[in-house]
């Protein structure tokens, strides 16, 4: 058994190794050596492979945050969204994700729950990060503001505070709820609810508008008594779903304004045993698995949440590339994926 006092590298792993020393190794110079490890700069191929492989031997890695220093932005995204418990959002986050790795950018991630306060938090942790742009869903107009004011490039995805102050990627909302509610209100339903989180973000505001076309379009009297506030969560929502779904004139229809809020009236249905569709129709603004898994599944207005992270980062490296390029906002069509969760009003 070995006895006496332990070497410091018998404690403690080898420092790692510095790009001089893969350069002495490979036996060429600092500067090639980091135009071959980076990929910017011409290098003869023999050179690279070879000076790569040296790297991987001595188990080098580049240090990122020297080079920003240098750079002044790193090769990192910052990506924050409202609640990555929501399928919507992480699918928006893994279609970023997918597209930063083919551009060879590190996706730095965060989750505001909702919150402005948090938001600027994570708004503050970027800038100090040095990411090379932003793409936020925002929950208030500040974020956008702030970064424009650091020179960090923004994109707003799935809702919009700075209309023509910044680059954003949407879907249209509006048309998408008229569809939805006009096929309601074909099949003869006349109290149609609104279930529906908040109606000041462009999201809300818009289904809302598009709800309200529907009805307008058709000369069909609209009830406001019908648009139902339902909160952020399931829990929340399933206690106004079923306070709305109890009233002594219940709506023989609900559009649910997020794939949240329709497991909400779902829950509150089954609660009440309101069959679907034979008692109670629904639709929902989101299309998430479990609406196609149950039965009857719910119809659905389907926004492609990867799509919209891909446009999105899209926009972001074009902003990149071109900083005093016009302002633009990109509009997503949605389409509606029709199952069997509605039908005609119950007689009577």
């Amino acid at each position: 058994m070995k006895s006496g006092p332990v070497a410091p590298d018998e404690v403690y792993p080898p420092r790692r190794a510095t790009i001089r020393e893969v350069a002495d190794a490979a036996g060429v110079s600092r500067s090639t050596a980091s135009r071959a490890l980076t990929g910017r700069g011409y290098v003869a191929p023999a050179v690279r492979d070879r000076v790569r492989e040296v790297a991987r031997g001595l188990g080098y890695v580049a240090d990122a945050t020297a080079r920003h220093l240098r750079q002044q932005a790193s090769q990192s995204i910052g990506v924050l969204v409202s609640d990555l418990n929501n399928p919507f959002y992480a699918g928006l986050a893994a279609g970023i994700s997918q597209q930063a790795r083919k551009r060879q950018y590190t996706m730095m991630l965060a989750d505001d729950g909702g919150s402005p306060e948090v938001e600027a938090e994570a708004a503050e942790a970027f800038v100090a990060l040095r990411v090379a742009g932003v793409i936020v869903t925002p929950v208030s107009a500040e974020i956008s503001t702030y970064l424009a004011r650091q020179r960090i490039p923004v994109v707003e995805v799935d809702r919009q505070f700075a209309a023509g102050a910044c680059d954003a990627v949407v879907v249209d909302n509006e048309s998408a709820a008229r569809r939805v509610t006009t096929q309601l209100l074909e099949l003869g339903h006349r109290r149609i609810a609104l279930v529906i989180d908040e109606m000041h973000w462009t999201t809300g505001r818009d289904r809302l508008a598009g709800y309200r076309a529907a009805f307008t379009t058709a000369g069909v009297p609209f009830d406001d008594s019908l648009v139902v506030t339902a909160g952020w969560d399931v829990e929340a929502a399933r206690i106004e779903a079923h306070k709305l779904l109890s009233r002594s004139e219940p709506p023989t229809a609900v559009f649910a304004a997020n794939n949240v809020l329709a497991e909400a009236v779902w829950r509150a249905s089954a609660e009440l045993s309101l069959s679907i569709p034979g008692q109670l129709s629904l639709v929902s603004f989101d299309d998430v698995s479990w609406m196609s898994l149950v039965r009857p599944g719910v119809t659905a207005v389907a926004q492609d949440p990867v799509a919209l992270g891909e446009a999105a980062i899209s926009q972001l490296f074009e902003r990149i590339q071109a900083p005093l390029a016009p302002v633009r906002t990109v509009l997503l069509s949605a389409r509606v994926a029709s199952r069997g969760s509605t039908a005609p009003p119950p007689a009577g």
